[in-house]
């Protein structure tokens, strides 16, 4: 199926006429869409410019002409996954802006945590296995391209950082270690669940906060 794009307010590319920057913005999703889907159905040797043209519908030498070289399409898949994976997080506290310590903890603010981090890999889980095999296939070819790798790592630390600060304002000694084990749990568990040995037993939002409690717990020591 091919990825409808977005809509919302797109960037100004400066071009003249009311309706350009619109084009170019939902043309420029669409690619990025395409790509990841591309990426999660036939892996990196499928992912080529003329074939997101084909998917996409555009016409050939579009994806050219947006992403260049291979480079630019791959640093623009991971651009857009990251986008998709805000949204899909953007109304979970420890994400919005501000994160963690945008307000203070409730009481019995664990329990909170729990909730939300529960809920937020669950939607992960159940709605978007698509993202997940597409984020396998980055990840590992950014493990062969050193110019990947950069772009890869700084996209992904609007994620690590907030969870450094969650450990550190929920009391944590050592936050960058415990965090690390909070992100090594996690994505243990979707690797397992999306293309694993346990991807037909998804864990319900009850089992997944019950392993966050246990987890948290051992770590702040509560």
């Amino acid at each position: 199926m091919t990825p409808r794009p977005t809509s919302g307010p797109s960037a100004s590319s400066g071009r003249s006429g009311p309706s350009a920057p619109v084009r170019v913005s939902r043309r420029a999703e669409l690619i990025a869409d395409t790509a990841l889907a591309l990426l999660a159905e036939r892996g990196m040797r499928g992912l080529t410019h003329r074939a997101v043209d084909e998917r996409a519908g555009l016409p050939q030498g579009s994806t050219s002409n947006h992403a260049r070289t291979r480079q630019a399409l791959l640093e623009a898949a991971v651009r857009r996954l990251a986008e998709r994976e805000a949204q899909m997080l953007a109304t979970d506290a420890l994400f919005a802006p501000g994160g963690p310590d945008a307000a203070p903890a409730p009481d019995g603010g664990l329990d909170a945590l729990l909730d939300t981090l529960s809920l937020a890999l669950h939607r992960y889980l159940t709605r978007h296995g698509d993202l997940l095999v597409a984020r396998y296939e980055l990840g590992l070819e950014a493990t062969r391209r050193p110019e990947l790798r950069a772009f890869y790592d700084t996209t992904g630390r609007r994620f690590r950082d907030p969870l450094v600060a969650l450990m550190r304002a929920s009391g944590s000694g050592e936050p960058e270690r415990h965090a690390l084990s909070l992100v090594a749990w996690c994505e243990g568990l979707m690797f397992s669940c999306a293309v694993g040995s346990f991807h037909s037993a998804v864990p319900s939002r009850e089992e997944l906060r019950a392993g966050f409690d246990e987890l948290l717990r051992g770590m702040l020591g509560r």
